[in-house]
């Protein structure tokens, strides 16, 4: 589709979407301008296709970095926003995590403290509709998840404000599911993201940020399509100051660490090719590239002075619905600030691992997340990798 994206699409299952807008609002005390509402296995061997083209570089000032979740400051003319990777809170109706999930975010709620919150929701909220995708019985292969309509308060209470449903599960129970989901984030005064041409406006500081949800999967904004993937952000910029883009882009599974030019194929689909996705999308007017579907950390980089983190990970896999086997086990909370003329004022990474239960669990003496992204980074992005200190600070190469 390469017609202009309004703000009034048809979106998932004929359900009009409206551009929504919120403003937030800043609680005192909280922070220093802050705003508080706080795998599987790898599977068969992906496989790699042709490079479409060679990555470009670019590079750009050195900025500051963010020294804590906790004591940050931002001028008024910049925000922080936190975002991570895959969360699954539970396997229902068997497969709960402890206390019904009371207490779930318990061990990240303060790092994820920000001005915007974001997560990738990779399971639907809702009772069984009695249609999975996986069948009865389900098919080899096939995982569908769900959890209770009433979880949506978890998130809340994490201090969630805005997730992404642009990815290959949102439709495990079909689609009234999928439109449960968005009934129980509303109730929950949650936003959201991820039906195609969607574009969802939350206003911050004052400062107006657009997210917009990409994968490869019909109802979707299609990673695929860029040249409908450049009309949507293109449709963003000019409803906002910032566009940040979340993207369930890459093949799964724990020998998927690495970021390679071309189209990465996961069990015959084809899961993008993240390279010149983010590049696209950055030239098109993007601000902040989120990216997660492989279920292991990846690497970061700058492209024309804008950060790209290609997967950040397993953050929470409730009632032992994500493996949490070796390196499918971390993750990690991605802080990033950035004015409101789009530009990186810093950044930082905070490490998390699940616990033996799947819950998401800060990591701060070991900061396995941190040390695997920055070695992976160097490793597949040279001139353009992130700089990640010891203290989990991301900055733009010299």
């Amino acid at each position: 589709m390469n017609s202009h994206p309004s703000s009034r699409s048809p979106g998932l299952f004929g359900r009009p979407v409206l551009t929504i807008t919120i403003v937030l609002a800043v609680l005192a005390g909280v922070g220093a301008g802050g705003v508080a509402f706080a795998n599987r296995g790898a599977g068969p061997a992906p496989q790699w296709q042709e490079p479409a083209a060679a990555r470009s570089t670019a590079s750009s000032p050195a900025a500051a970095p963010v020294e804590s979740a906790a004591t940050e400051a931002s001028s008024p003319e910049t925000i922080t926003v936190s975002a991570t990777g895959d969360i699954m809170m539970s396997n229902a109706p068997n497969k709960m995590p402890p206390n019904d999930g009371d207490g779930f975010f318990d061990s990240v709620k303060e790092g994820l403290r920000s001005d915007l919150v974001m997560g990738n929701l990779e399971q639907p909220l809702t009772t069984d509709t009695g249609t999975s995708k996986c069948g009865s019985p389900p098919g080899p292969n096939c995982f569908a998840f769900r959890s209770p309509p009433g979880y949506a308060k978890h998130l809340k209470d994490a201090g969630f404000q805005l997730v992404n449903l642009a990815n290959n599960h949102t439709k495990d129970f079909g689609s009234q599911g999928a439109v449960n989901t968005r009934a129980a984030l509303d109730d929950a005064g949650i936003k959201y993201t991820g039906n195609k041409d969607e574009i969802t406006v939350v206003e911050v500081k004052g400062i107006k940020v657009a997210v917009v949800g990409f994968s490869g999967y019909a109802g979707a904004n299609n990673l695929n399509d860029l040249e409908h993937s450049k009309d949507v952000i293109r449709a963003a910029k000019e409803q906002a100051d910032l566009v940040i883009v979340q993207v369930h882009m890459g093949a799964e599974g724990a020998t998927m660490q690495h970021v390679k030019p071309g189209n990465e194929i996961f069990y015959g689909e084809n899961r993008g090719d993240p390279i010149k996705f983010s590049h696209t999308v950055i030239d098109a007017g993007a601000d902040l590239v989120v990216g997660h579907s492989p279920h292991v950390l990846r690497g970061m980089e700058f492209y024309q002075g804008k950060l790209i983190a290609y997967s950040l990970g397993n953050f929470a896999g409730g009632g032992k619905t994500l493996s949490s086997q070796g390196v499918l086990k971390y993750g990690g909370i991605l802080r990033v600030t950035l004015g409101k003329d789009g530009s990186y004022a810093g950044g930082k990474f905070l490490s998390t691992y699940m616990s033996s239960v799947g819950l998401p669990t800060r990591d701060a003496s070991k900061e396995t997340g941190r040390k695997l992204v920055a070695q992976l980074s160097e490793e597949d992005f040279g001139d353009t990798a992130a700089v990640l200190g010891k203290d989990g600070s991301i900055k733009p190469p010299a």
